[in-house]
């Protein structure tokens, strides 16, 4: 693909999938009866696993999508596809049964997944890998902000909420939908473009 990466476009990118402020009332409850203090530990703790997670898939993804023989306009197209998907959950979101009643502090589940190092995460990093090749450097700068802006969004969880409210976090998760949904359009025109051009060049 002849479209320039942009280390800025894809922290936003990251960081609308991991969706921190749509993840807010699934962590709250998970954290249901653990100190204040502990919260933080925890959050930071399961982050840094989060991290590793995402890392390893950065600079071993390419050779599982080898393995798959993946072109890079399927991926992008795929990838647009998911995205779309994501987006309109983010957009018209739907009630999520959590345990009120969970006995032990969370632990890797659900802040290193799948808040953080999700399957749609994982899909998106596995996309750009294959979409920008010889950028490992950015994307890993890219995956480090948006995680961290993640880890400290999830760490203020209480204190937004308090803030926020309810309505509040709904109408930025919303908004974060709205512009994944267009990411996800151009990826998909991305895509598209680039196989009807390498299609009429091979003919």
């Amino acid at each position: 693909m002849n479209i320039d990466f942009s280390i800025l476009s894809a922290t936003l990118l990251f960081l609308f999938v991991i969706d921190p402020f749509g993840n807010i009332p699934i962590l709250l409850s998970a954290m249901k009866g653990v100190p204040q203090k502990r919260q933080s530990q925890i959050v930071l703790r399961d982050g840094l696993i989060g991290l590793l997670i995402l890392v390893s898939f950065l600079f071993f993804g390419a050779e599982f999508l080898a393995l798959l023989h993946l072109e890079t306009e399927s991926i992008s197209i795929a990838g647009g596809v998911v995205l779309f998907v994501i987006a309109l959950k983010m957009i018209f979101p739907s009630v999520i049964q959590v345990d009120k009643h969970q006995p032990v502090e969370p632990f890797i589940v659900p802040i290193s997944i799948p808040m953080l190092a999700g399957p749609s995460t994982l899909a998106t990093l596995l996309v750009m890998v294959k979409s920008y090749p010889g950028d490992e450097i950015g994307l890993l700068i890219s995956v480090f902000a948006a995680w961290g802006i993640s880890v400290v969004i999830l760490a203020l969880a209480p204190l937004l909420n308090r803030i926020l409210k309810e309505k509040g976090l709904a109408a930025l998760e919303r908004l974060m939908g709205m512009l994944l949904l267009m990411m996800a359009v151009q990826m998909l025109v991305n895509g598209v473009r680039s196989l009807f051009t390498h299609t009429m060049a091979s003919l």
